[in-house]
């Protein structure tokens, strides 16, 4: 198993100038609110009725909601900050796994003329695990038995040939996976294996695009070659 170490990279003087941007102008708006606030509470002192002026307390009351809702808006900021650093780093470490292969969800095998990788995950011990290959008409045209096997991510290699010893046309074929253990039957996952061609920033984080077209987060990769 192939782990992606952590590296450690300088941001960008424009992305340093990008986040600079978005604070000066969360902090302008910040400004801005206070001087309307001051504003309206300068002009109500002004034009009160000098036989019921306003109390201390009022005076007091209203400051005290005016500093809550700034901090509120600094808190808020502060996060967006923090968020968008933080993508950014997740960005960098990922690019690292462009070209490797990887193992995610996913009941794909392609078959090259020669086969094709793919892999199970199991969740406990199994006493027997098979692997059925379905053609694109779901027909069943090779099942490989392959015993027990430990708790965790196997990595499977299918050679290419059909149960009556023909080569299978290249192309795209499912796979259905069985496990069982004293004679029940347990919940596997089946990996299907990919290379990764690009990454991408978006709202729901940073995905990996990879070679069977599929996108997948970065905690959805069960392995890496």
């Amino acid at each position: 198993m192939t782990t992606v170490q952590s590296t450690s990279n300088t941001a960008s003087q424009a992305l340093l100038d990008s986040v600079n941007g978005k604070k000066d102008s969360a902090k302008n708006s910040i400004d801005k609110a206070q001087d309307r606030f001051m504003t309206l509470l300068v002009t109500q002192m002004k034009n009160q009725d000098p036989l019921n002026p306003m109390d201390n307390a009022q005076v007091t009351s209203q400051m005290a909601q005016l500093s809550t809702v700034t901090g509120i808006d600094k808190l808020n900021n502060t996060l967006e900050s923090l968020i968008s650093s933080v993508q950014t780093g997740q960005s960098y470490q990922a690019s690292s796994m462009i070209g490797h292969n990887v193992l995610v969800p996913g009941n794909d095998v392609i078959s090259s003329g020669t086969g094709g990788y793919f892999g199970v995950d199991l969740p406990i011990g199994a006493d027997k695990l098979s692997v059925t290959i379905k053609d694109s008409a779901g027909s069943a045209i090779r099942t490989l038995s392959l015993g027990a096997q430990d708790a965790g991510t196997l990595p499977l290699h299918w050679d290419g040939f059909a149960d009556d010893g023909s080569v299978a046309r290249t192309g795209n074929y499912k796979f259905e996976v069985t496990a069982t253990t004293a004679g029940q039957s347990i919940a596997v996952e089946g990996l299907s294996y990919a290379q990764v061609m690009s990454i991408s920033n978006n709202a729901s984080g940073v995905k990996l695009n990879l070679s069977n077209l599929a996108s997948v987060s970065t905690s959805e990769v069960k392995e890496i070659f």
